[in-house]
């Protein structure tokens, strides 16, 4: 059990949501809505229920799960809902779920009547990880990710690890990729020990870790001036990815398998561009390769993710902006890269399938 301060919020960690009551009641909040979509209701809510001795003075809003919702027109509906609920500015919303409920309930509390209190809940190892902290918010628009949305920190995120035994292998292994960014980017020894650690079962000690590296990311920088950039590492070619996997195919990638594209692929860029050694990228490829299920970037998209790419939020004065590693366990940021050499991490992803050993 141990709580972290997030410069203004505080990380509860394995607390069995013991001191959300207080807050609660320290708020004096005039209605508390649970905000969740149809699968954390249906396996998740029970678990929230038990631990808070089926805790029943809130109003639920259930929205669809999936990506493909985290757009304006689902936030229109649900602050419509919030309005029959004659929801006022003292309101409490408890976002209950994975990524996409954080994201876009932070920015539906963000947003409602100039802004209500709201309390993260991540039910998925990538939202405990990542998702729930830092105080982004966002939603998609036409696919591309995160393109609208503030930064505005939650009263409080719990991370209770016993809601990971409700999630699929693939979803862990979905979240597993942003902690094999975080020890990249900050931590080799953490990265060295994730490499003999089993994704399906991941420690409390790791998580914690994990949330750690981010929290003092973003507690130093907190509107992504400068440092907070490194957490963008594996996403600019990521986002694009599954952005692009969104649209095109009937059986999208989760967000973690399209990082773990774009961490080898920049990985690749670190290493024609930064100081990354030859054997650092051949250790991160064949580690991360090793997980995630083999995928082809068809070259013929290689023109429309470039085009999503100069939609990314970290570009300036149209320069598509790059945080690439100087070695395992230290990124740089605001990196330029070439077209070409773009073009060529893709094609070096693709070639890992073809020439890797039987």
């Amino acid at each position: 059990m141990a709580v972290l301060e997030s410069a203004g919020s505080t990380i509860h960690f394995e607390t069995q949501l013991a001191p959300l009551m207080n807050i609660i009641e320290q708020g004096k909040y005039s209605k508390v809505f649970v905000f969740t979509d149809g699968n954390t209701s249906e396996i998740c809510l029970p678990v929230f229920r038990e631990m808070l001795d089926d805790f029943s003075e809130f109003d639920l809003i259930e929205t669809d799960p999936g990506e493909e919702n985290k757009n304006i027109d689902f936030c229109i509906g649900i602050w419509k809902t919030l309005l029959d609920f004659e929801a006022d500015r003292k309101c409490l919303m408890i976002n209950l779920g994975g990524g996409v409920i954080t994201d876009m309930g932070g920015f539906i509390a963000s947003t409602y009547k100039r802004g209500i209190h709201f309390i993260n809940i991540p039910t998925t190892l990538l939202a405990q990880v990542d998702a729930s902290v830092g105080g982004k918010t966002g939603i998609d628009i036409d696919n591309v990710k995160n393109m609208v949305g503030t930064f505005t920190l939650p009263q409080a995120v719990f991370i209770e690890t016993a809601f990971l035994k409700t999630l699929p292998e693939r979803e862990l292994l979905s979240g597993f990729a942003e902690m094999i960014k975080h020890g990249l980017i900050a931590d080799q020894d953490y990265y060295q020990a994730l490499k003999t650690s089993d994704y399906k079962n991941p420690a409390a000690e790791a998580i914690f870790r994990s949330v750690e590296i981010k929290n003092e990311v973003v507690t130093t920088d907190p509107q992504e001036q400068n440092l907070r950039k490194i957490l963008n590492f594996g996403h600019t070619i990521g986002h694009a990815v599954e952005s692009y996997a969104l649209s095109n195919n009937p059986m999208p990638l989760t967000h973690g398998e399209a990082i773990a594209i774009g961490m080898v692929c920049e990985a690749f860029l670190s290493h024609r561009n930064s100081t990354l050694t030859a054997a650092e990228l051949e250790d991160i490829t064949t580690y991360i390769l090793s997980l995630y299920p083999a995928y082809t970037i068809v070259p013929e998209s290689f023109d429309d993710l470039l085009a999503l790419m100069q939609s990314d939020k970290k570009n300036e004065h149209g320069q598509v902006m790059f945080s690439l590693l100087e070695n395992i366990g230290h990124c740089g940021y605001n990196c330029i890269v070439t077209t070409q050499d773009i073009k060529e991490s893709l094609n070096y992803f693709n070639n890992f399938y073809t020439n890797k050993p039987a």
